[in-house]
């Protein structure tokens, strides 16, 4: 992989992910030269009148106003609900006076969590916690605040409990030493500190004096359940503005003297532009100037409908270098990727080679296409540059690392660049990019004026980073009982992280960093391929490739394929031996309980009726990140239009602090694998998508949806991630509801609208 340079206040920091996470020594080098830097970190919060900046997360006002700082990006999964009321619970405060405020660029929110889960290698592996502890410094030393995997809860729920725990006690002993009584006595309730007796006092009128005192080494939390906000299906902080019309996306930005743009970057690929009309635009009213780049070109007038107008009148022209993709390339890509001597075997338990050797083996193949995010909100970003620096406005789920992209593309320092984060029309993934927010930074320069991008849907889809494409050879030797005593999976995949990583992070072209990663192995490649049942003998192989489709950061990620591969083929495994698809895969998941229960209520609450032929009955289970699902659909194909009548899916995913968002979230996430079931992808000919009218995707529309039922399973655990869960069940289950109604396997995936 290309070296991975992060600046800071315009010097390069030296650090490449190469020597970081490839070589003993260099790994270890690197983690004695970290233990000597100054850790220290403040918070780099500005504070408004009346306001007290307690820690990196919280700021209290005089009137008693709430303020919690969040680092997350607001996509509608409610992250900017779910943080403050981890705080707000362990603080005491009354709900109605919490509000929310987006996070500067600091090292105090990173996401180290999704960094080791995304830069782990086999050399971190190896090194095991010292692994981690070195990515965790690679990515709190740069930064890297990002947004995705369903990482938001797991990652910073401690940190938001200890800053409302820290508040909690600062204010009680500034309200102790007020009523001259041991702070012990004092607790704070709805948002009031109290000693229990007479005394009665505002979190306003002591939070000044509170940052006077001092925190004791152990954090006491609250006790009790009386009063507590975690758990309660509190509302969400940002709905009242997104009802109103006054909640801020990119495109609602309006500054003084502002024009807008509409850019072209051709087709798919190493495309330049090659010519363009730039006389016939000129009669457009509100054009104001072409503005051309090696890759694209942009139009700038005094509204968006004149500056698109004015770029199909330009008609521009690309000269595409290399071979066009096509879909038929892809799947020629993804079966040559089979010989290829790039394969390697990934996960492996046990010995196949005695099971396999002289058995009877039951094979079969699966494909997937790559599946478009499709976001409500297409790519945009508001810009203005001056002579003092860059402000833009974006949403972005790597603020740090699209600051750091948009101060080189200007040749500025990054202390030089305000970056404004704002939430996400929808995302999916594929802010993850940061392209709209440099290409309006360099249209602002130029025109001298603010300057607000929004991408075409027809532009949003022919750049999309869709996620990957895969192919699977799957293989399995059944016992005389029915259990599975050989599982082999060997999975043609381009690894989409690998790429994303190299365009975000080292700035690498879209067709630059695809073919950087055709031979890259990878375990973020076969993601869900881990099968969750007890067999004794399995292994994963992966085998790279460069289909020539720039991909991308998608909801699920590689576990997308990869349940689609293991939940289809062992349903497929059970019709074999004969026996109930449930029962088949409840004797091997002995060993996994949270699992087998969430299966179990499922196939209870749905009616489950074993599978039997005219049912239109399918299962499907699986777990991710400390997740557990499983999901039983109800489906039927009638003049070759699939609807789905049913849905109800059992979900473990730990002691949920908003159970409502979290089942608005696995909702989500089911709706969201019903479109990638059914739809949302594309054929590719000659370098383009052969449509891109949402309305020619065979997307899911209600009428196509029945009753959806979510059961949230109790538990003590910690609380994991939900965005992503429930998002690789549905396909399976689908198609294995379909064997039953149609008596035919689906093995392709959309399983249909495919022409």
């Amino acid at each position: 992989m290309a070296r991975a340079k992060r600046k800071q206040s315009g010097r390069d920091t030296g650090i490449d992910r190469r020597s970081l996470l490839i070589g003993g020594g260099a790994a270890a080098g690197l983690m004695i030269a970290w233990g000597v830097w100054p850790r220290s970190y403040q918070p780099n919060l500005n504070a408004g009148p009346g306001e007290t900046i307690v820690n990196a997360f919280l700021k209290i006002d005089a009137s008693g106003q709430i303020v919690v700082v969040v680092p997350q990006t607001e996509m509608g999964q409610g992250v900017t609900t779910v943080l403050p009321q981890i705080l707000a619970d362990e603080l005491g405060a009354n709900w109605r006076t919490v509000a929310v405020q987006s996070a500067p660029v600091s090292p105090l929110y990173a996401n180290t969590l999704l960094a080791r889960q995304w830069l782990a290698s086999d050399w971190t592996r190896l090194m095991g916690g010292a692994g981690d502890w070195a990515i965790g410094q690679y990515a709190t030393r740069n930064a890297l605040m990002l947004t995705g995997g369903g990482t938001s809860v797991p990652m910073f729920h401690d940190a938001y409990r200890d800053a409302g725990a820290a508040a909690r006690v600062l204010l009680c002993k500034a309200a102790a030493a007020r009523w001259n009584i041991p702070w012990e006595s004092c607790d704070i309730a709805e948002g009031i500190i109290t000693d229990g007796a007479a005394h009665r006092m505002k979190i306003g009128d002591a939070v000044a004096q509170a940052m006077t005192f001092d925190l004791p080494e152990i954090l006491p939390y609250r006790q009790g359940q009386d009063g507590r906000l975690s758990g309660q299906d509190l509302p969400r902080l940002d709905t009242p503005s997104k009802i109103d019309g006054s909640h801020n996306f990119a495109a609602d930005i309006r500054l003084p003297d502002m024009v807008y743009a509409s850019i072209r970057q051709g087709p798919i690929g190493d495309a330049i532009l090659a010519g363009l009309d730039e006389r016939a635009p000129t009669g457009v009213t509100g054009f104001l100037k072409l503005v051309r780049q090696e890759r694209w070109v942009a139009a700038l007038a005094s509204n968006w409908w004149a500056a698109n107008k004015a770029l199909d009148l330009a008609d521009p022209v690309f000269m595409l270098r290399g071979d066009p993709v096509s879909s038929g390339g892809i799947d020629d890509a993804l079966e040559k990727a089979f010989e290829s001597a790039a394969g390697r075997r990934l996960y492996a338990q046990g010995d196949l080679g005695p099971v396999f050797d002289g058995a009877t083996i039951l094979a079969s193949e699966y494909q997937v296409d790559a599946g478009l995010h499709l976001a409500m909100e297409p790519m945009s970003a508001t810009a203005r540059v001056t002579d003092d620096g860059a402000e833009i406005w974006m949403a972005t789920q790597a603020p740090g690392l699209a600051r750091a992209a948009i101060a080189d593309a200007l040749g500025l320092s990054e202390r030089d660049v305000v970056l404004y984060p704002l939430h996400a029309g929808g995302s999916f993934g594929r802010r993850m990019d940061w392209d709209a927010g440099v290409q309006a930074a360099l249209l602002s320069r130029d025109m001298g004026r603010p300057v607000q991008l929004l991408w075409s849907r027809l532009e949003d889809v022919i750049q999309d980073r869709p996620s990957a494409p895969a192919h699977a050879r799957m293989a399995a030797k059944l016992g005389r009982n029915g259990a599975v005593e050989g599982w082999l999976a060997k999975v043609a995949a381009p690894c989409a992280m690998t790429q994303v990583w190299a365009r975000i992070a080292d700035g690498a072209l879209p067709h630059r960093a695809a073919a950087q990663a055709a031979d890259a192995s990878t375990r973020l490649a076969v993601g869900g391929m881990v099968p969750p049942y007890a067999i004794p003998n399995w292994a994963v192989d992966h085998f790279p490739t460069d289909v020539g489709l720039p991909l991308g950061f998608v909801r699920g990620n590689a576990h997308m394929h990869g349940a689609f591969f293991t939940e289809s083929f062992i349903d497929e495994l059970a019709h074999l031996a004969g026996m109930e698809a449930m029962s088949f895969r409840i004797q091997m998941l002995g060993g996994n309980p949270r699992l087998a229960h969430c299966l179990s209520t499922a196939a209870s609450m749905g009616g489950w009726q074993g599978g039997i032929a005219g049912s239109g009955q399918g299962i499907a289970a699986h777990m991710m990140d400390g997740g557990y699902a499983a999901i039983m659909v109800e489906a039927a194909v009638n003049d070759d239009a699939l609807s789905v009548n049913r849905i109800v899916a059992a979900v473990d995913v730990g002691d949920q602090v908003n159970p409502d968002i979290a089942r608005q979230q696995i909702e989500s996430g089911l709706i969201y694998g019903l479109a990638y079931a059914m739809g949302a992808s594309v054929p590719y000919e000659k370098g383009l998508p052969t449509r891109a009218i949402l309305g020619r995707m065979n997307l899911p529309r209600l009428a196509d949806i029945g009753e959806v039922t979510v059961e949230l399973m109790r538990s003590t655990a910690a609380p994991v991630g939900v965005s992503d869960l429930a998002a690789p069940l549905v396909a399976p289950a689908i198609a294995n509801a379909l064997y039953t109604w149609t008596g035919q396997r689906l093995r392709s995936l959309p399983l249909v609208g495919t022409t």
